[in-house]
């Protein structure tokens, strides 16, 4: 079932986390959008921090969001290299409009045992790492329209 999208003002939050797979030599970032309207996640992109996967998460949103929406953002360097600048917002975490993101950021780390920072339960391959988070970010996205 495809929820339609309610029109007008568009407005996104995007940040990164790290985590790592196998050891902690072995960092991971996971990029992520949420919607700020229905605080849904619209774009993911696992990889380092860098350039390239900023542009990873571009390319991961909707067309729709490529297009009309007003990114809020932190500081990071790769956001201003990548993020088309009339739509993009860079603020501090005291402004509030990187709280919804930043909420969910803590939401995983508290969900997926292997994103603990101390933690003893972490992945020993990349492809099960991904395989938690997507699976966590789809029950994330269909719980929170029930």
């Amino acid at each position: 079932m495809l929820l339609k999208k309610k029109t007008g003002k568009l407005t996104i939050q995007l940040d990164e986390m790290w985590s790592y797979v196998g050891s902690k030599n072995n960092k991971k970032w996971i990029w992520l959008a949420i919607d700020v309207g229905d605080r849904s996640v619209v774009g993911v992109y696992i990889g380092d921090r860098s350039r390239q996967s900023a542009q990873g998460l571009w390319e991961s949103l909707p067309g729709v969001y490529r297009q009309c929406a007003i990114c809020y953002t932190d500081f990071g360097e790769a956001y201003a290299m990548v993020l088309p600048s009339m739509g993009h917002r860079a603020v501090g975490k005291e402004t509030g409009q990187t709280s919804y993101i930043e909420r969910f950021n803590n939401t995983m780390r508290q969900r997926i045992g292997r994103k603990v920072r101390k933690t003893l339960s972490f992945s020993k391959k990349l492809s099960n790492h991904i395989g938690a988070i997507w699976n966590f970010i789809h029950y994330y996205n269909a719980t929170i329209f029930t």
